[in-house]
């Protein structure tokens, strides 16, 4: 029987836990935590994709998940060829970006704030295509994001609906 392990996995050979590629594309290290640092990497999200859509709105945060989508693309190919692995498990910046494409209908409603969550992890979790093409073909960075970047728009229409329940 396989026993969960609980701890922070190690940085790749060469890696600095200071460097703005390990804080970028593990969020600030949130990545390196265990077990299932997805999760862990999208709950880390919500705060500051919650901070940024009460300063901003929603364009702010689009604004925020476009521009992090650029940089978390050069920090997780960075990051995959130090580690060897091009969607390493602590690269979680993919999660952060996903996360907040979901919650963009979710306004500051912490209930639609939980839903993207979930709904963001099913997609992310399931990867119906084309979010299965990038995750199979996962050539670096940029797919890396991408399957991620697809799930969130999946999810993102589910929170839309629900927001509309809600405000109804």
């Amino acid at each position: 029987m396989n026993k969960i392990k609980f701890g922070l996995s190690p940085l790749p050979v060469g890696l600095s836990p200071t460097s703005p590629t390990v804080l970028i594309a593990t969020w600030f290290h949130s990545g390196c935590l265990r077990p299932a640092p997805g999760t862990i990497g999208t709950l880390a999200a919500i705060p500051f994709g919650y901070a940024i859509m009460s300063l901003a709105g929603p364009l702010g945060l689009a604004v925020a998940a476009i521009l992090l989508g650029i940089i978390g693309t050069r920090a997780s190919t960075d990051y995959g060829k130090k580690s060897g692995a091009n969607d390493d498990q602590s690269i979680v910046v993919d999660e952060v970006v996903g996360l907040w494409i979901a919650a963009l209908p979710a306004a500051e409603n912490l209930f639609l704030w939980i839903i993207a969550f979930f709904l963001f992890r099913l997609f992310d979790i399931w990867k119906p295509w084309p979010a299965s093409f990038f995750d199979n073909r996962c050539n670096g960075g940029f797919d890396v994001m991408m399957d991620d970047v697809v799930a969130g728009i999946y999810a993102f229409f589910g929170v839309a609906i629900a927001a509309l329940a809600v405000t109804a």
